[in-house]
């Protein structure tokens, strides 16, 4: 009785206070509470000796994993680039193998999953938190993990489920569970046990960062263009978000050969249009390149003004980084697993490029725009995408509305991305069929309604904490099954050192 008066007590003080506000001022209300909560959990901090600031222990879980992977797999992220190429070319590939798309279609998918607005707002956040010595850190943390993503894509397509009618269902859910139970039988019920989480967990990141985060940053650069806290669209995010969602569901029920190929439109066109903008800014203040270089490598051993100092700068440079690459979190796999192969490392050698793209190219674009235009002079309260489209439009008056294309384009293209991965994670838990699919595209599109309402903390604390919670079940599996990847790896490596493979020009 005490606890159902507690509960209407707080009904009637919520609705009450909602009494005034905006749909969009409800929605926030509402997810904030959980957003803080989850956020608390998923980054609690370790503490450090003589250090104000602590390492949130899934920041230091994802940046060890890249260390030793990178050690393990004797450099693979540096010494396999070439052929990797090749591969993405499809040169090495036979026409009639198993799966759904070529490797260029499931790079440019898994591409869509990641390049998207960690790129612009999440650098942005960093840099203006962190300096720009963040950068440096964020560079660093890039190049790490190209290992683990690539240790996580081989294993995708080696244990991933192949049907009768030509399709494939893969990632960490099918390596956890499978392969665990395979290569160490006694520990077969803790494999099914991280599969159920990871596929919990990748749901609430499909939510999180796939939708929410997305939709809010799109619209932010929307409110920006069209007169900021005065634009007559202030307030009407869930209007956004409606015709976001409408676009979003023609293009996913049509399932990943739909998905794949207007990402493998999609991506490189806004790609390329970010980072012809980015590069001709840079070129235009080349004079002051050298000392935004500078600035970072001070920055990032001798930060000043950062919470946490030397520590607090790294943690921020690396949580970016493993926020905007994915690299760990085990979401890339599930899209690497549609790939048209018939060696599994063949996927994780092509994946190589997605963390070199998104976080060594890309990001480091958007710091580097940021700092030699002065931005973060006088920022105040800019945060986020406001911040990339204030140093842009520094540049070029114009550009606010040629990265709102971009950002569109950028969240239009993850949305669909990460709606594939919480689809194959829901599938996963429930079984496959056309039904069960339905129910779980229409159940996603309110929440591109809710992330276009609520403010950003509230998103980025959600969005983080699902997607790099995924982490925990994930690299638990990758340790217990790299002597897998290594051995197909130099098996592989093998045959093409010796000129064994077969070409396919």
């Amino acid at each position: 009785m005490i606890s159902l008066r507690i509960a209407l007590a707080f009904c009637a003080t919520f609705i009450a206070s909602s009494a005034h506000a905006t749909l969009d001022e409800v929605i926030d209300r509402a997810i904030s509470p959980l957003s803080d909560a989850l956020s608390a959990a998923i980054f609690y901090e370790i503490p450090l000796p003589m250090v104000d600031q602590g390492v949130p222990f899934i920041v230091a879980w994802l940046v060890i994993a890249a260390v030793v992977f990178t050690l393990y797999f004797g450099f693979i992220n540096l010494r396999a680039m070439r052929h990797s190429f090749g591969l993405i070319r499809g040169r090495y590939t036979p026409p009639d193998a198993v799966g759904e798309v070529t490797h260029f279609q499931a790079l440019a998918t898994a591409l869509s999953g990641t390049v998207g607005l960690g790129n612009i707002a999440g650098v942005a956040i960093a840099v203006s938190l962190g300096g720009p010595g963040a950068t440096f850190w964020m560079i660093l943390a890039g190049l790490l993990s190209m290992s683990t993503k690539f240790a996580e894509c081989t294993l995708g397509v080696k244990y991933r489920n192949e049907y009768a009618d030509g399709t494939v269902s893969g990632g960490p859910m099918y390596y956890l569970s499978k392969g665990i139970a395979e290569q160490h039988p006694r520990l077969k019920p803790l494999g099914k046990i991280l599969a159920v989480v990871f596929a919990v967990f990748c749901i609430g990141g499909a939510i999180g960062a796939g939708t929410m985060f997305q939709t809010n940053q799109a619209f932010s650069q929307l409110l920006n263009v069209t007169g900021g806290e005065a634009s007559p669209l202030n307030g009407f995010g869930w209007l956004f978000g409606l015709g976001i969602a409408f676009l979003v569901g023609m293009v996913i029920i049509g399932g990943i050969k739909s998905i794949a190929r207007v990402t493998a439109k999609v991506v490189p066109t806004m790609a390329i249009v970010y980072v012809v903008a980015g590069l001709t800014i840079i070129l235009l203040n080349i004079d002051q390149v050298p000392a935004a270089v500078g600035a970072i490598l001070d920055g990032a051993f001798r930060p000043e003004g950062v919470a946490g100092g030397l520590i607090g700068v790294i943690i921020l440079g690396f949580r970016r980084a493993a926020f905007s690459n994915e690299a760990g979190v085990g979401s890339a796999a599930i899209a690497h697993s549609a790939v048209r192969t018939d060696r599994p490392v063949t996927e994780g050698l092509v994946a190589l490029y997605e963390p070199l793209i998104d976080t060594v190219v890309i990001c480091t674009i958007t710091a580097l725009v940021i700092i030699i235009t002065g931005s973060l002079v006088g920022a105040g309260d800019i945060e986020g995408v406001a911040l990339t489209s204030r140093a842009f439009e520094s540049a070029f008056s114009w550009f606010p509305y040629v990265l709102l294309v971009a950002v569109l384009l950028f969240a239009f293209s993850t949305t669909i991305a990460w709606s594939y991965y919480g689809l194959k994670s829901w599938t996963y838990l429930v079984g496959e069929g056309k039904t069960k699919e339905l129910i779980f595209k229409f159940s996603i599109l309110p929440a591109i309604v809710v992330g276009a309402s609520i403010n950003l903390t509230s998103v980025m604390d959600f969005a983080d904490g699902m997607i790099l919670a995924m982490a925990l079940p994930n690299l638990i599996g990758v340790y217990l099954l790299a002597p897998v990847v290594k051995k197909e790896l130099q098996s592989y490596w093998a045959d093409y050192k010796s000129g064994r493979l077969q070409t396919y020009d």
